[in-house]
């Protein structure tokens, strides 16, 4: 076979793997990965209310609010010097 031809059938032999095994995930996987998801986009919210120009104040705010339940602490598991 060619090599193209091998790298597609692995190709799709991996998709089909990848598909499979999330399939495959328990609930308290996939709820943690929800969770993952929701921290990531406050974070990316806290990033974007500080490229508006707001004061770090109001966008730590804004994260506490988005991340109540979601992290540790009140800086949703992820806190960092400034």
């Amino acid at each position: 076979m060619k090599s193209w031809t091998i790298n597609l059938m692995g190709m799709a032999a991996a998709a089909i793997f990848s598909v499979a095994t999330a399939a495959e995930l328990d609930k308290a996987t996939q709820e943690d990965i929800a969770r993952h998801r929701a921290m990531a986009k406050a974070h990316e919210n806290a990033a974007r209310c500080l490229e508006s120009g707001k004061p770090d104040a109001v966008c730590e705010k804004q994260l506490q609010v988005e991340c109540k339940g979601l992290g540790i602490g009140k800086f949703c598991g992820m806190k960092h010097t400034h």
